[in-house]
C-alpha cells in the first residue's frame, strides 16, 4: 500500500523549490501588454510556460494551446479525468510585509502572491500526479492537468481549452477549500456609470476617487482628491472619522484643496464582509459635504445603497436558498474623474432562486435615483453536482481518511472555480477548515504543513479516481 503522507514529505524540497520559482513570476493578466504571442501580456504565459516546462522535466507529454492554457497529460484511455489549475494572479496590492514575488518562509508557513490561490495548491496537486506516476501506477483513463492563465478575470485562457477540446468526463479545481465544494452559486457582474458634470464653484469639487482592483477583491486602498477651501476642517474631520471606525489612512493638504488616503483590508469577494471595504468607507465619509451634480449622485449611491450591504438588502435583492446560502455583493472598483464620470463595479454570488434580470433589476432603480446607468457585462450560472456522484464521494472519503475528519460534508461556496466547467466538476482543497483564508490578501501565505498533507491526499485522490473501473 502506498504511504501517500511520507511520500509527499519526500518530495518537499522540490515541490518548494519549484513553488520558489513559481511565485517569482507576476503572472498577473495585463492587456496594456498584451501582444499576439502573448494575448494576456506576458505574466500569466510566463507562469504557464514555468508549468510546462516542470511537466518536461518529470517525463510527461505537454502540449501549449497559444500561451492562453496548456496541459500536463498522463495515461490512455476512453474517459479524460481533468485537474484544473491557474497560474495567474490577483493584483498584489498594498500592504506587504515581505516581497510578493519573492517566496518567504517563516514560522512553517510560506508567503507570496499565489501562495493559496493557486500555485501552492495547483502545484500540490501536480505533485500528486507526479508521485504517481513515479510510483509507476497506471492509470486506466486520459489524466489531463489543464493550466489557465486568467482564472482572475474571463477565463479566456480556460474557454479557450473548451473550445478546442472535448469536456473532460470529470476532474477538480484545487482552487478552494476542504472537504469538497459540489456547489458554487452563481456568479454575475455589474457596471454603474455616471455623468462628469459638478459645480467647479461649489464648495467641495470631486476630483479624484480611486478605490479597488478587481470585482472579486474587497478594495483596501481608497484615495480622494478634493478642491475645496475648508481643507483644514476636512482633513480634521477625516482623521475623526477613521479613528471612530478604526481604520487606517492619512490627509495631506495641497495648494487647492486635500488628498485623502483610507486603508481597509482585502478579501475574496465571494465573501465581502471578510473584508473591510476602503472605497464604500470613502465614499460614506464624502456623503456629508456638499457636492454637487454627478459626483453628488456617485458618492450617495455608493453610501447610501452599497455601502456596509454585501447582502443587497438596502437595493431589494437580498435572497437566500437553503443549499446555497446568501446572495453575497461585492462592491470592486470605484472611480470617478471630471473627465470620465463615475463607475461602479458590482460582482453578485447568487443561489439559486433569484435571476440575473431580477438582481439587475433592482440595481437598475436604485441607480436610477442617482441618475445612475447601469450595465451587466458578465454571468456565469450556478453550479451543482449532486454528493452522490463518484467525483464527491470518493474525494469526501480520500479526505476523510487522510485527515480523520470522519464527519466532513460536502459544501457550497460563492467563490468561482473552473471545476464548474465540467458537468462532473468540483473544488478540492487546499484550503483547510483550520486554516486562515488569505486569498486575494495582502501577506498571502499558506501554511507548508497544510500544503504536503494537500499533495497526500491529492495522490490517493487522483490515483483512485484515475483507477475506477
Amino acid at each position: 500500500m502506498t504511504n501517500w503522507d511520507q511520500l509527499a514529505k519526500d518530495y518537499k524540497e522540490d515541490y518548494l523549490n519549484d513553488l520558489k520559482e513559481l511565485i517569482t513570476i507576476d503572472s498577473e493578466r495585463n492587456d496594456a501588454e498584451a501582444t499576439d504571442e502573448f494575448p494576456l501580456g506576458p505574466g500569466p504565459a510566463k507562469g504557464l510556460l514555468k508549468y510546462l516546462e516542470i511537466g518536461e522535466r518529470d517525463g510527461f507529454k505537454v502540449k501549449n494551446l497559444d500561451n492562453l492554457v496548456g496541459y500536463i497529460e498522463y495515461g490512455t484511455g476512453d474517459k479524460t479525468f481533468a485537474i484544473l489549475v491557474h497560474a495567474d494572479v490577483m493584483p498584489a496590492g498594498e500592504g506587504w510585509n515581505t516581497d510578493p514575488f519573492e517566496m518567504t518562509i517563516k514560522d512553517g508557513k510560506v508567503y507570496g502572491r499565489g501562495t493559496s490561490d493557486d500555485k501552492g495548491p495547483g502545484l500540490a496537486a501536480y505533485y500528486g500526479l507526479k508521485m504517481m506516476k513515479d510510483q509507476g501506477i497506471e492509470p486506466n483513463c486520459k489524466i489531463r492537468f489543464i493550466i489557465g492563465t486568467d482564472e482572475e478575470s474571463n477565463w479566456t485562457g480556460m474557454k479557450h481549452y473548451f473550445e478546442l477540446e472535448p469536456e473532460p468526463d470529470f476532474g477538480f479545481s484545487p482552487d478552494g477549500q476542504f472537504p469538497v465544494i459540489n456547489g458554487e452559486k452563481g456568479n454575475t457582474t455589474f457596471e454603474t456609470t455616471f455623468g462628469n458634470q459638478q459645480d467647479e464653484s461649489a464648495d467641495y469639487f470631486l476630483a479624484d476617487f480611486n478605490a479597488g482592483l478587481r470585482e472579486n477583491m474587497v478594495p483596501r486602498d481608497a484615495f480622494a482628491e478634493i478642491k475645496t477651501s475648508f481643507k483644514d476642517q476636512m482633513a480634521e474631520e477625516f482623521s475623526t472619522f477613521m479613528q471612530d471606525r478604526k481604520l487606517d489612512g492619512g490627509s495631506e493638504i495641497t495648494e487647492d484643496g486635500i488628498r485623502l488616503h483610507l486603508i481597509g483590508k482585502s478579501a475574496h469577494g465571494m465573501e465581502p464582509r471578510n473584508g473591510v471595504n476602503g472605497g464604500t468607507f470613502m465614499a460614506n465619509f464624502l456623503r456629508g459635504y456638499d457636492f454637487s451634480g454627478d459626483a453628488k449622485n456617485f458618492i450617495k449611491f455608493v453610501a447610501e445603497f452599497l455601502h456596509g450591504d454585501s447582502r443587497a438588502n438596502r437595493i431589494g435583492a437580498s435572497h437566500t436558498d437553503e443549499i446555497m446560502g446568501d446572495l453575497t455583493m461585492n462592491v470592486g472598483i470605484l472611480k470617478f474623474n471630471p473627465t470620465d464620470g463615475g463607475f461602479v463595479n458590482t460582482n453578485f454570488r447568487y443561489p439559486k432562486g433569484i435571476t440575473v434580470k431580477e438582481i439587475g433589476d433592482h440595481l437598475s432603480q436604485a441607480a436610477k435615483v442617482m441618475d445612475g446607468t447601469v450595465e451587466n457585462t458578465d454571468d456565469m450560472e450556478a453550479h451543482y453536482v449532486d454528493p452522490s456522484q463518484p467525483i464527491v464521494n470518493k474525494l469526501l472519503n480520500v479526505y476523510r481518511e487522510r485527515t480523520g475528519k470522519t464527519d466532513a460534508q460536502p459544501g457550497v461556496v460563492g467563490g468561482g472555480t473552473y471545476g464548474r466547467l465540467m458537468k462532473y466538476g468540483v473544488a478540492f482543497g487546499a484550503d483547510f477548515p483550520w486554516t486562515e483564508n488569505t486569498m486575494h490578501q495582502a501577506n498571502e501565505y499558506q501554511v507548508i504543513d497544510d500544503l504536503l498533507l494537500a499533495m497526500a491526499i491529492y495522490g490517493q485522490s487522483i490515483n483512485e479516481l484515475a483507477t475506477l473501473e
